[in-house]
């Protein structure tokens, strides 16, 4: 889209930030973690880190593919992280972005688990073929 360019003719960086957003609430949304479903509970996804690799341009009318797999999650899933794959038309990949993140209580702005009647739903996320089951450490 044009209000995706940049100055140098290619897809500007916010952009492929706002392809992975889209990717990861269509993953959410494939699993039975619709938008509805999250805001009915109060609950929403919160990022805690984002990183972008460049690989290659994206230049005005490339089509684009974005995979999300789950890489990494603990076994509540209350602490995850998600890799994204941004390929061109040509399917050349063009960029990868991982996050890292946790679900947030919209009302009390804390950290929080998903409900028990939800959470079976986060585990049929698409994982990657290097998934790790995070086990946390015991606090000292």
């Amino acid at each position: 889209m044009w209000s995706q360019i940049d100055a140098n003719q290619h897809m500007r960086h916010s952009a492929y930030a706002d392809l992975a957003a889209q990717a990861r609430l269509n993953m959410l949304n494939q699993v039975g973690l619709s938008p509805v479903v999250l805001l009915g509970q109060k609950i929403g996804p919160v990022l805690f880190k984002e990183e972008l690799m460049y690989l290659r341009e994206i230049a005005l009318g490339d089509r684009v593919k974005v995979t999300c797999e789950l890489v990494r999650s603990r076994p509540d899933g209350s602490r995850w992280a998600i890799r994204h794959e941004v390929y061109r038309g040509d399917g050349v990949k063009a960029a990868i972005i991982n996050v890292e993140g946790a679900w947030i209580d919209m009302e009390k702005r804390k950290l929080t688990l998903l409900p028990e009647s939800i959470s079976s739903l986060f585990t049929k996320s698409p994982r990657g073929d290097d998934y790790i089951e995070e086990i946390p450490k015991p606090k000292e």
